[in-house]
């Protein structure tokens, strides 16, 4: 039974990298238990397979680069599963926000509706009012 856990857990690994409570959930889905997750995960840390710091590193820098602010980074990695300290280590390694920010300002232009358009992507307050008024300046002269 935990060869079928394992495989199972390999193939929620076919496509992308999967956070240790991502797995668990996917095989606690599945009928799998308690005693057959714990091997199957422990399996897969031993072997490198899954690894909390890689996945939170690869899923802010993805999130970095489509667009999203710090704290929808960090609610998505909370929602993972991924240790405090991770996360902060994963927000360190990616562009900072006020340059995600300042690049989509400059492309949708310093307006009210790309301010609007920042909050809805985890952008914070002080970014955005910095973003928009730096635009608003470059606009004035």
């Amino acid at each position: 039974m935990a060869d079928g856990a394992f495989e199972c857990a390999l193939r929620t690994l076919r496509h992308r990298d999967r956070s240790v409570l991502e797995i668990e959930k996917h095989l606690r889905a599945r009928g799998f238990s308690d005693d057959v997750r714990a091997q199957a995960i422990e399996t897969l840390r031993r072997t490198g397979l899954v690894n909390d710091a890689r996945f939170a590193q690869a899923r802010a820098s993805s999130l970095a680069g489509r667009g999203a602010g710090n704290a929808l980074i960090v609610t998505r990695l909370a929602e993972a599963g991924v240790a405090h300290e991770l996360v902060d280590q994963a927000l360190d390694a990616v562009e900072p926000e006020l340059t995600r920010a300042r690049r989509i300002a400059d492309s949708r232009g310093a307006s009210p509706k790309t301010a609007r358009y920042l909050y809805a992507k985890g952008f914070s307050e002080d970014v955005v009012g910095a973003v928009i008024a730096e635009g608003a300046d470059d606009e004035l002269g």
